[in-house]
């Protein structure tokens, strides 16, 4: 908890921030992890990735922004991406964060009409294209938020649209039940950020646990969604569920971040199973980076074992 407090911290930490985008080493790490800092190195990362069998969800990293101007300059860079789903024929989705379109900005609900009209223009486009938008989640304070937002986008264009659920809330239980219900897509995370503990499981298997049972009920759900993790251990239990139960291979997909665990998500594909890899890119990279080791301050030693790894 020492380590994970400490790494959510220096998630918004704006002087290491600036200071770790900026040197040498900052920029080699998000080498590592980022796909590039343009849309035309996500989109060649995208191309390598579809060859190899592996699915893709694009991330322009950003977050927080406090002005019109910066929400649509991140709403254009979705449309680059979407046109190039389309003209390139990738099998790639896109991934949006609410508070890099506006949600934040202004009071008596100007961020959140902003927000939503922006999205909504994604996931029209993202019908157009004949792909989709995962509206991300973000800490509890937008829970409800973007939840409700997503089904009112997915009433407009059914089955263009979906959202992340974080497995570490007590809450998720009954968020996934009321998306499937809706047949709404879920990608099932176990969350990364810091949560009082009266809303959050506290201690890792509480939340390990609660992802193995959600994982298998979304899996049956006849709902595509995707299960988010490297933890083997419980990619090992999905697996075995699958064989004792028969579930087509394909009726949901795992997700993992790019340039973490490339043996396994190859693996994974050569077994038969669907792999999408979630590839950021951009300038912003930072607190993205910071919430993947405050996530599992284990992946302090992985992401060290796996720098100089293929």
């Amino acid at each position: 908890m020492i380590l994970r407090s400490f790494f959510i911290a220096l998630s918004t930490n704006k002087t290491f921030r600036a200071f770790s985008e900026r040197s040498s080493m900052g920029r080699r790490v998000s080498r590592r992890f980022v796909a590039g800092m343009t849309v035309e190195e996500a989109i060649a990362v995208t191309e390598q990735l579809n060859a190899e069998g592996i699915e893709a969800t694009l991330d322009s990293l950003g977050e927080s922004v406090m002005q019109v101007s910066q929400a649509e300059e991140s709403a254009a860079v979705y449309h680059r991406l979407l046109d190039a789903i389309a003209e390139k024929k990738l099998r790639a989705n896109v991934s949006v964060k609410l508070t890099q379109v506006g949600m934040d900005i202004g009071g008596h609900g100007t961020g959140p009409d902003l927000a939503e009209r922006i999205v909504g223009e994604m996931v029209e486009h993202a019908g157009q294209a004949n792909t989709f938008v995962r509206i991300d989640m973000e800490g509890s304070d937008y829970t409800e938020a973007t939840i409700q937002m997503t089904e009112r986008l997915h009433a407009r264009w059914p089955g263009r649209v979906g959202t992340v659920l974080q497995a570490y809330l007590f809450r998720t239980e009954a968020d996934a039940a009321r998306l499937v219900a809706e047949r709404i897509r879920i990608r099932l995370c176990k969350g990364a950020y810091k949560e009082p503990a009266g809303i959050a499981f506290a201690d890792k298997a509480d939340t390990d646990a609660n992802y193995v049972k959600l994982m298998k009920r979304l899996a049956t759900s006849g709902v595509f969604c995707g299960m988010a993790t490297h933890d083997e251990a419980i990619v090992n239990a999905m697996k075995h569920f699958v064989a004792e139960t028969g579930l087509d291979k394909r009726a949901f997909e795992f997700q993992m971040l790019y340039g973490i665990r490339r043996d396994l998500q190859r693996k994974l594909v050569a077994e038969g199973f669907g792999v999408r890899v979630y590839v950021p890119f951009g300038t912003e990279w930072y607190p993205y980076f910071m919430r993947r080791l405050a996530e599992r301050p284990a992946n302090v030693l992985f992401l060290a074992k796996n720098f100089f790894k293929s």
